[in-house]
This record gives structure tokens, sequence and C-alpha cells, in this order.
């Protein structure tokens, strides 16, 4: 039984994070600015942003825990004018590294980034090569580069890639309601291969990794992914099976790509959330393949295979 203090235990991986320690009877505390998402979980909530330093100081010293996980994050895509917008990505995660530091009760700690420090379809030289294609993922990029400088503790990054599972929000629950009301389309002949995550393998990902014995074994940083890199026709022809849809629809790139164009419109003129935008066509058509190796070395065989993920996700969807 470990005390454990993760921040942003509100949102999608954290709430499932939090779900499976209390479930390995640990002793939680979430940090979070929002309520929980399951009210199950409100007894173990503390209400706190971590750019407020004393009270984020406070909560922690109060509690001791043996371990952090850093989850709490901006995490949309809707900044594009200035990257003060992710503070919270930035001096957050400077906030987290200072108050840690001077924390000798703790052994480890893990710091979530993303895999958007780098855009889909660069394939970097090594965890130091960043590409970002957003200010959301230079956010990302600066958080990560604040842990190398700063902390004098032992840590291991994350970059977490696309994850989807229960509890999800856009993009991928769109992509899962969209499949269910037979509106989501592949381009003709195009199955690219994706490095995804389904949620409870990541949970159990973050585990291995938090309580492996031998730190020294460790890497610096691992992308969380599934593997072996799933198939996206694949993919979704189960999830359109569960919604007794048949397989997925293709229709020419062409015209997505025309779709896409008026999902961009859309978006400059103030929408939210379109059904696609030339962003996630892209998304959409390219590979993106990390290589696993070393997460595989660590945390072995994952506990969900992709027709198991996709049956509890389409049961929570309905």
């Amino acid at each position: 039984m470990a005390r454990i203090f993760i921040t942003g235990g509100s949102g999608f991986i954290g709430t499932n994070l939090v779900e499976y320690f209390i479930n390995q009877n640990h002793n939680v505390i979430n940090y979070d600015i929002n309520k929980p998402r399951n009210k199950k979980q409100n007894e173990f909530w503390i209400e706190g942003d971590i750019l407020n330093y004393d009270k984020l100081n406070a909560s922690i010293k109060d509690f001791q825990p043996e371990y952090v996980v850093h989850l709490a994050a901006r995490t949309d895509l809707n900044e594009n004018k200035n990257i003060i917008g992710y503070n919270a990505n930035i001096e957050g995660v400077e906030n987290i590294v200072k108050i840690i530091n001077t924390c000798d009760f703790i052994k480890r700690t893990i710091y979530a980034s993303s895999r958007m420090v780098c855009k889909i379809d660069y394939v970097p030289n090594s965890f130091h090569d960043y590409c970002p294609p957003n200010l959301y993922g230079e956010s990302k990029m600066i958080g990560e580069e604040k842990v190398r400088q700063f902390a004098n503790h032992q840590y291991t990054i994350l970059r977490p890639t696309s994850i989807w599972g229960p509890w999800f929000e856009i993009p991928y629950r769109t992509f899962f309601d969209s499949v269910k009301n037979n509106h989501f389309f592949l381009p003709k002949k195009k199955y690219p291969k994706k490095s995804f995550g389904f949620v409870y393998n990541t949970v159990f990902q973050i585990d291995k990794i938090l309580f492996e014995k031998n730190f020294n074994s460790l890497q610096e940083n691992y992308y969380l992914t599934d593997y072996p890199a799933l198939d996206l026709k694949e993919w979704s022809d189960l999830i359109s099976t569960e919604f007794n849809n048949g397989k997925t629809k293709e229709i020419p790139l062409f015209i997505l790509k025309i779709i896409a164009f008026f999902g961009d419109v859309l978006k400059k003129m103030g929408y939210k959330n379109p059904p696609l935008t030339t962003f996630r066509l892209n998304n959409l058509i390219t590979n993106m393949v990390y290589d696993t190796q070393d997460l595989e070395n660590v945390c072995g065989k994952l506990p969900y295979d992709l027709n198991t993920a996709v049956k509890i996700t389409s049961d929570w969807v309905k």
C-alpha cells in the first residue's frame, strides 16, 4: 500500500488511474481544479490549481506521498495566439519540480508530456529532438526541458500517444460517436498503422514504471502506447461492428479533403469541434508508429487486447 499524489486526476487518464490505484488498495489523492468525472472518487479529491504554488506545496507536504504522478495540464488545441495560454504546462511543471526537490519522502515522480512535442509525420532522432506542430506541443516541449533542467529527484517523462477508452472526450469520443452514428469514412485503400493506447493498458503501464524496483534500468522517457500498433481499418471495423453497422465505409480521399476544408472554415468562424479538419485528416491518413521495445521490456504483456478494449469502450459509450 503506497501513498500516491496525482495531479489532474479528474481528467481522462487521471480518472482511470485513480480508479486503478484505489482498486490496488493504495492511498490516493487527486489534486485537480475540476471535480472528478466519476462521482465515486469525490472523497479522494482536493480542489486546487497547479499554478497556485502555496496550496500545491501545502497539499503535497500535508499528504507526504511516496509517489507523484503529474498529469494536470491544459490539453486542448484551441490556443493559437499566445503560449501563455498553456502556462499550466510550463509554470505548473516548474511548481511541481520545485516542490518535489524539497521532499525527501517522495521516491519517484512521473511527468506526463505528450507525443505532440513532435508533429505526426516527424521522426525524431532522440527524445531531445523536437518539432511541435502547435502551441500546445511547444508548451509540452518546454515542460519537458524544465524537468530535465531543474529536477534533482528520480523521475520519468511519459509521452501518451492517442489514448482512448472509458471517460474519454474529444477527439476519440467524437471518433467513436461518428462510427456509432455511421458518419465515419476511411479514405479508399488507405489503412495507416497507429500507435494508439487503450486507457486500461495505459494505467497498467504507468503502474509498472512507477513501481519499477530498479530505477537505473528505466529510460528517462517513454511513449505510452499499446503494442503492436493497430491498423486503423481493423479498429474502426471492430467499433462499427459493436454498433451493428458492419464494415467501415470508404470514400475517395479528395472528398474528405473538401470536407476537411469546410471544417477548417467552420473552426475559423468559432465552431469548436467540426467533424473533420485538415489537421485531423492528416492525422487520419498518416502512419504513426513508435518503437516500443524499451516500454515492452518494463511492462511486458498488456492486459487488454484490441477486441476486448473495443468491447469495453463501446459498452461504456452505449
